[in-house]
Parts: structure tokens; sequence; C-alpha cells
């Protein structure tokens, strides 16, 4: 489980220009930001995701309770999560402790070891492919984009959506 930003300003991976020519690249000239809660499924490869206003504990409680009513509870739920300061709050330490009655369990990496995270490499999937070498004119259809990339995440017959090996 992590929180991600995404902003109109232009992802560049690749570009390629003639000999000599300095490429210019459009910017959105006003930053627009739009924050995301998401949740990697190990078992379906599923992402449960939701919108969110800002990156704070208030939005980290509203997901928490977003994501049990999607996922069965008939098995523990194990909650990967960084050491971002909302998830350390008194009002998330709260709903983390009443959600351990219903089969939900934090697991705290260590400091500075997000990458040890599954969902921290899907996002990098869903920004290359969503975002990447592309202008959007509004937030409206940078999320729209994003959107399309993550119905093909949770459609269970695609063939080359993000999976990892379980070994």
């Amino acid at each position: 489980m992590d929180e991600s930003t995404l902003t109109l300003h232009p992802v560049l991976r690749k570009c390629w220009m003639k000999r000599g020519k300095q490429r210019h690249i459009p910017a959105a000239g006003q930053q627009k930001l739009h924050h995301l809660f998401a949740a990697y499924d190990y078992l379906t490869g599923q992402v449960f995701c939701m919108d969110a206003k800002a990156k704070n504990s208030q939005a980290f409680v509203l997901f928490l309770e977003y994501l049990m009513t999607q996922v069965s509870t008939s098995l523990p739920i194990v909650l990967v999560l960084d050491n971002a300061s909302y998830h350390h709050s008194a009002m998330a330490e709260a709903a983390l402790a009443c959600l351990e009655d219903e089969g939900l369990f934090a697991y705290w990496l260590p400091p500075y070891c997000s990458n040890l995270n599954l969902i921290e490499r899907f996002w990098a999937y869903l920004k290359a492919f969503a975002c990447a070498d592309k202008l959007f004119a509004s937030v409206s259809a940078l999320l729209d984009s994003v959107r399309r990339c993550l119905h093909h995440q949770n459609d269970l017959s695609a063939s080359d959506r993000l999976l990892f090996l379980k070994t």
C-alpha cells in the first residue's frame, strides 16, 4: 500500500532529436497535482486505487475503509507500509488497531526501504505506460489515461499486465 502524486508536468523517458536541434517540450503553465492511494493484491495482481485531494491521515484512513470494502476478509490482509508521517498519526494508528479485528495487519518496512514494497514497482509501471512521454491538457485527461491503465491491470484475462513471480 502506498500513495503517489500525478502532475501535469510531462514525464520524459525517451526523446529523439536531430543533431544540432534542441527539442522544445511544452509544459503546463501551472503545477496541478492529483494524489492516489493504492494497494497491490499479491495473489491476484489487482490494484485497488482511490483518488485523494491530499496525502494525509484522513485520506489514509478513508483508503483503509475503502480497501476493506473491496477485499475479501476470509484471509488475513497484510498491509505493507512505509514510514510516512501520516501512517503513524494517532488517527491512522487507531484505524489500524480497529481493523486488526477484521483481519487487517500492518507490516512496517524499515526506514528508507520503500523500494521493498511491490506497489512502488506498480507506480513505476503505471507512470511509464499512462504518463510518460505524453502531454495532457488537463488533470482529467491525465486521470483518464491512469484509469485505463488501472482497468487493464485489473482485467485478470490481460496477458500483458504487471505481475510478480510467486516462488
